[in-house]
């Protein structure tokens, strides 16, 4: 277990440091591979060994080597979250498979064991991707199409994955069982049983719809606001970021990172309202608060989704 943990952990540092790169570089359209890392303020290339995530920003107190100016707090901060986001999926990783018995990985145990992983796989790229989106609407008030369009195809190739290893019969819908409906192909003699879609049919369609259907209800908001206040109250960029975190989590996780956020949003613009700082028209990242939602309902949203189930 503890190499799934540290390993995780590990991993988020690295992949937190690359992401820093994209945040800086992404909304201005530059190259994230060349030229490799330099300070912002006097252009020197980053040494190796001061870039080392979190370790060089705490030896270097925060300071670039060459020409000592402050390098923001942002950097390290981004590294510790995908990090600690790396050691909760190294968590669920080991948990996978020990559910699955790692004594069977070989055998039928394996095909039980993909579809987790997988699952664990892009819980840790939305947690990424999500923390990026966070960081470049707050300082730029936009959502790049790489994190979001990218992330949907990332999303739906990874459902396309599990749906792969689910057995026979797992995760199939049964139309109208009580009155023994049955279907069969074009042209066959021979019944079908009454299987309307099945385990994979129904996981890859179904997330198509909830990829849809999170997009349409943003562009409907985004049309009335529109229609009443003849101005735009909502970026195409809150569109895609939902219908991502639905190509993740499903329909319902994503209709619950809209409220969540929605209302942390809210509470956010009557903070500023209150202290002077905003007005009627101020525009708030809204993407951000989408973001900080997305990423508690990752880790919650099963929970409070079933216990609001529970109360009708």
């Amino acid at each position: 277990m503890q190499l799934f943990l540290w390993g995780g952990l590990g991993l988020g540092l690295l992949f937190g440091s690359f992401l820093n790169v994209c945040i800086v570089r992404v909304p201005r359209g530059e190259s994230i591979v060349a030229p490799g890392s330099r300070c912002m303020a006097c252009g020197h290339a980053v040494r190796w060994y001061d870039n080392i995530p979190l370790l060089s920003w705490l030896v270097l107190r925060g300071k670039c080597r060459d020409c000592g100016v402050g390098i923001s707090w942002r950097y390290c901060a981004v590294e510790l979250a995908v990090g600690l986001w790396g050691f909760v999926a190294g968590s669920q990783l080991w948990h996978a498979w020990w559910v699955s018995g790692f004594a069977g990985i070989l055998t039928r145990s394996f095909d039980s064991g993909m579809p987790l992983t997988f699952g664990v796989v892009g819980f840790a790229i939305l947690g990424w991707l999500l923390i990026g989106l966070i960081v470049i609407d707050w300082e730029w008030q936009r959502l790049p199409d790489t994190f979001t369009l990218g992330g949907i195809a990332t999303g739906m190739f990874l459902v396309c994955c599990q749906a792969i290893f689910l057995g026979p019969d797992e995760d199939r819908v049964v139309l109208n069982t009580a009155h023994q409906l049955r279907l069969s192909s074009p042209g066959s003699f021979a019944s079908r049983g009454n299987v309307f879609l099945t385990g994979p049919e129904a996981l890859i369609f179904g997330r198509l719809a909830a990829v849809c259907g999170a997009a349409l209800i943003l562009l409907l908001i985004r049309w009335v606001y529109r229609a009443f206040r003849k101005r735009d109250g909502l970026g195409l960029g809150d569109v895609k970021m939902l219908a991502m975190v639905a190509a993740f989590l499903g329909f319902w996780p994503a209709v619950l990172t809209l409220f969540a956020g929605a209302f942390l949003a809210s509470v956010y613009g009557v903070y500023l309202l209150a202290r002077g700082r905003a007005g009627a028209l101020t525009k708030l990242p809204l993407g951000s608060f989408l973001g900080i939602a997305g990423l508690g309902v990752a880790l919650f949203g099963d929970g409070i989704i079933r216990w609001y189930s529970g109360l009708f």
